[in-house]
């Protein structure tokens, strides 16, 4: 349950704080949007600061097509004079690239910038078996085959080889999977996988309505 509300945030920092003890130091709203309200809560706001002058990094994860307009609207949100926020969660990837202007400007603000969903929930492996989605399959497979590396690590590369990217997230879930993505740190991105790969790209409409229907959703 997704509740963006002061009493689940005391109870959920004083749950995390007994897990995580002296390990925890960002926390971080999850997938907050425009709709839940929880930029514009006081109370939430006031009291996030509090965690952050007892030197808890504050962030926020964010999602869907609005995703941008979040960002812009966190990254003014000061407290007492102050910035609250340190880090930012967003989706990017070779199919959905709407975020990446307001990344970059946290990123020169001097916010971390976390990238989640950067194999775009599968559909940028040889899982992807969607009809409409071959013609992009077959240029992201001639890529990883000059590169001379696998699907995902090709577009986990390209979402490293962004200079506003402080950590790229990579949701594997098994051994095999995880060796996979590993190999994208030794991928030698260039301007001609830059150039063929940008073909990839969705809007944002298209992107976030075809995740809602995935399978798992």
């Amino acid at each position: 349950m997704k509740e963006h509300s002061l009493p689940i945030l005391q109870r959920q920092w004083l749950e995390s704080r007994s897990n995580l003890g002296p390990y925890l130091d960002l926390y971080q709203i999850h997938s907050a949007t425009l709709e839940s309200g929880v930029l514009g809560n006081k109370n939430i706001l006031t009291e996030l600061a509090r965690l952050k002058s007892d030197g808890i990094a504050i962030g926020l994860s964010v999602s869907g097509s609005r995703q941008r307009e979040v960002i812009e609207q966190a990254l003014k949100l000061k407290v007492d004079g102050a910035r609250l926020f340190d880090s930012i969660q967003a989706t990017w990837n070779l199919l959905e690239k709407s975020a990446g202007n307001a990344l970059a400007n946290a990123r020169e603000m001097g916010v971390g910038v976390i990238v989640k969903e950067a194999l775009a929930n599968g559909r940028l492996t040889g899982r992807n078996r969607e009809t409409g989605f071959a013609h992009k399959l077959r240029i992201l497979n001639r890529e990883a085959h000059r590169l001379n590396t696998t699907l995902d690590a090709v577009a986990l590369a390209a979402v490293i080889s962004q200079p506003w990217v402080d950590v790229v997230l990579s949701g594997a879930a098994t051994i095999e999977h995880l060796q996979s993505n590993l190999k994208a740190v030794k991928v030698k991105w260039d301007e001609e996988a830059d150039t063929l790969l940008n073909e990839l790209a969705e809007s944002q409409e298209v992107y976030w309505k075809t995740r809602s229907g995935l399978a798992w959703n």
